[in-house]
């Protein structure tokens, strides 16, 4: 692997002038797109994409015929488990819509994902646009990256330097309890996107996005809560919203988390930051299926239109061209970069302040 060490608990800025003979940042991007636009790795691939949406079909109807037939059984708890899973991979498709990867139309990419994350996930596409998009814009940036903002988790020494109370019990062992912690990201990341959709101002698609989840969400509620006891059905709903939070989490986590964070006024040219910031999951076609193209992350950011059958190549062509940049390309294997991001949310939640320390005490032991 091939990391930045020094810098990911830092800021990483620019301190040494540009070589005026080097060539311009924004000309080895360029450079870099049109070879992978050469290469024929901006087409569209809908077949690919046709072929990923059948089976998730098949796979949601299998799910749906396993819970008719199985009925007042404690195995139903695989069955939610398997739509946490189907459900997640939906979002991976709902994700490259938003991204244009799937067809040649915006329109087209929009009215899928919007149908798809509201309809089928019970999440609103709009909120997930609006903040997926300006985490691309500026990723691992300070005040600018909103998957690093201050939340239950801190990413910045700064910010978990202010976290006080009970909540410092958390932050100090945040890396520890990052995947207990994912199990309600599921009730989080609908609570969230559903209250988005009442904020003031104008937002596309609101009364269908509204319609579509309320729909979804009471529909599937209803049903749950009609063919099964009470309390297999909370514990239903428990263990597929446990497994959805968990599976999203750990997909988008290890893609960013413990790399460098760039300050609030960081100059990075466009090429150096997204390779910088961004970290890729070794693995082959599994690790591709298995995080929805999330571990090519590095291409991704390069080039978020990119379907995700195209990957793999550019991610080759990408890293030699790193290379002979003299650009740091973090590549790691999955359990590793779990580790990378359990060792930097614990060594970040250090700076939280005890809630047991006591304040005359640590005046003592400082004289």
């Amino acid at each position: 692997m091939t990391s930045i060490t020094s810098s990911t608990l830092g800021a990483v800025r620019p301190t040494t002038p540009r070589d005026p003979a080097a060539p311009h940042p924004t000309s080895t991007y360029s450079a870099l797109m049109r070879t992978v636009r050469d290469a024929g790795l901006l087409r569209r691939r809908r077949g690919f994409y046709f072929a990923v949406f059948g089976a998730l079909v098949v796979a949601l109807g299998g799910a749906i015929t396993g819970f008719v037939l199985l009925g007042d059984s404690w195995y139903q708890l695989l069955i939610a488990a398997a739509l946490g899973i189907i459900l997640t991979q939906i979002a991976f498709v709902t994700h490259e819509a938003s991204h244009r990867q799937v067809f040649e139309s915006g329109k087209a990419n929009d009215r899928a994902g919007r149908w798809l994350a509201a309809g089928v996930v019970g999440i609103s596409y709009h909120w997930w646009m609006h903040k997926h998009s300006r985490h691309h814009s500026k990723p691992n940036q300070v005040g600018a990256d909103p998957d690093i903002a201050p939340d239950t988790i801190r990413f910045t020494e700064s910010d978990a330097a202010e976290v006080r109370g009970p909540l410092a019990l958390i932050t100090r062992r945040q890396g520890w309890l990052f995947f207990p912690l994912l199990t309600l990201e599921g009730i989080n990341l609908h609570v969230r996107s559903i209250m988005s959709l009442f904020e003031k101002g104008r937002i596309e698609g609101r009364a269908l996005e509204l319609t579509l989840i309320g729909l979804r969400l009471s529909l599937y509620v209803a049903v749950i809560f009609w063919a099964l006891p009470l309390g297999l059905a909370f514990a239903f709903l428990g263990v597929q919203l446990a497994v959805f939070g968990v599976y999203m989490g750990a997909s988008f986590a290890p893609n960013h988390k413990g790399m460098p964070i760039l300050p609030h006024d960081s100059k990075l040219d466009f090429l150096s930051r997204q390779i910088i910031t961004s970290r890729n999951i070794k693995g082959g076609w599994w690790s591709t299926a298995l995080f929805g193209g999330l571990n090519h992350q590095v291409e991704h950011h390069l080039f978020p239109n990119m379907p995700r059958p195209a990957l793999a190549k550019a991610r080759e062509i990408t890293r030699e061209y790193a290379r002979q940049l003299g650009i740091p390309y973090t590549e790691a294997g999955v359990g590793e970069s779990y580790r990378i991001v359990i060792r930097y949310l614990n060594e970040v939640g250090l700076q939280a302040r005890d809630p047991f320390d006591c304040p005359m005490v640590n005046r003592f032991r400082r004289a």
